[in-house]
């Protein structure tokens, strides 16, 4: 059965969701600007190619806001991930930037910890994240007062209040504009507007990362049980939406 099949299923005041999305989008993209005139927009969206990106990528073009999109390749992708990456830089109205990892940071850590260290310790798995993530996220966000992520507090405990605009960082604003949709929220939006997504989702993987941090996930797991499967659910994270304080961001009381 199709992710589309299973889950689209739309909330009630769905509408009024997809307006205010709409409408945090049209704000950031107002808010930062270009500050003259052929330089470029000073926000960018961080688009991992799961469903919940690819909703809002398609908000981003069909609004025709000058808001780019950047994709972190770390080298461990699926080819499915890299197969939507190819049509979605093929189909944008918005320039998508793909930024990879330092070759010889990724050599170094292969050779002195092998291939599998992710499996090894927490502490190598989050080291090989700072390499292949973080790194890159640094440079795609370098100069960008804001940036935009498809985060929805239903996807687990740790991002249950995420706030749709989040000031908790000093250097940049976060907005998430998807932070009250459900699930079936997302794939209603997918279903009507024919929008691609990662095939691995009709095969039970709701959340897609690197190849070798990902399963699929059983009826009845946890929405991020296959991501980092052998870790306590608390180490749960790669860093990139964590604060300065190591606290995922929290809603404003």
């Amino acid at each position: 059965m199709s992710a589309i099949a299973l889950h689209a299923r739309a909330s009630d005041n769905f509408d009024a969701k997809l307006a205010q999305a709409s409408a945090v989008l049209q704000q950031a993209a107002r808010d930062h600007a270009a500050l003259t005139s052929g330089s470029a927009p000073r926000i960018s969206q961080a688009s991992s190619l799961g469903a919940e990106d690819m909703v809002v990528s398609h908000l981003i073009n069909a609004l025709q806001l000058e808001i780019g999109i950047f994709v972190l390749e770390t080298g461990m992708l699926h080819p499915e991930t890299l197969d939507l990456l190819a049509r979605l830089k093929a189909t944008s109205r918005a320039p998508v930037e793909v930024f990879r990892p330092v070759d010889q940071a990724v050599l170094q850590f292969v050779k002195t910890e092998g291939q599998d260290a992710m499996y090894k310790s927490v502490a190598l798995r989050k080291s090989c994240c700072e390499i292949r993530k973080m790194e890159p996220l640094a440079r795609a966000l370098a100069g960008k007062g804001a940036w935009i992520t498809g985060l929805r507090r239903e996807q687990s405990g740790a991002r249950a209040e995420v706030p749709l605009i989040d000031r908790s960082d000093a250097a940049r604003v976060k907005f998430n504009p998807l932070a009250n949709w459900t699930w079936g929220d997302v794939w209603h939006f997918i279903a009507l507007h024919k929008i691609a997504y990662n095939p691995l989702h009709d095969q039970f993987y709701p959340s897609i990362g690197c190849a070798p941090c990902t399963r699929a996930i059983s009826l009845g797991e946890d929405f991020r049980a296959g991501r980092w499967w052998w870790e306590n659910e608390t180490a749960k994270e790669c860093g990139l939406h964590v604060t300065p304080s190591g606290i995922l961001e929290k809603a404003p009381a």
